[in-house]
């Protein structure tokens, strides 16, 4: 039975999806501050890394833990949900299957205690 990474398309579909969502997230006032800093190169590469892993992919995951990852930037549940949103509709807009859309926002949905530090 095919994982859900092989069911998104391997990596690079899930890259292909990485680039969709942060060009949403990108043009995002709400949540573009967040990125100010970052080398968006990097950051893509990283984010596709991560969503392939979490998906059952050949990948393994070498950053850091998602709370020493995200703890400086005090994220609240709202700016989290939001960028659920924009992933989901990055998915959306690749004709992903809404059972895998699903699961992959629960796989990422996971760790949201440990990415979330504001209220």
């Amino acid at each position: 039975m095919p994982t859900l990474y092989d069911r998104l398309g391997g990596q690079e579909a899930i890259g292909a999806v990485v680039d969709e969502f942060y060009d949403r997230v990108l043009a995002d006032d709400q949540l573009v501050h967040y990125f100010d800093d970052v080398d968006m190169t990097k950051q893509r590469a990283h984010q596709t890394q991560f969503l392939s892993a979490v998906a059952g992919g050949p990948v393994e995951y070498d950053g850091d833990d998602m709370r020493t990852a995200h703890e400086h930037l005090e994220i609240n549940r709202a700016d989290f949900g939001a960028i659920a949103t924009h992933l989901e509709a990055a998915l959306e807009s690749f004709d992903v299957d809404r059972e895998d859309i699903d699961a992959v926002l629960e796989a990422v949905g996971s760790y949201e205690d440990d990415i979330v530090m504001a209220e």
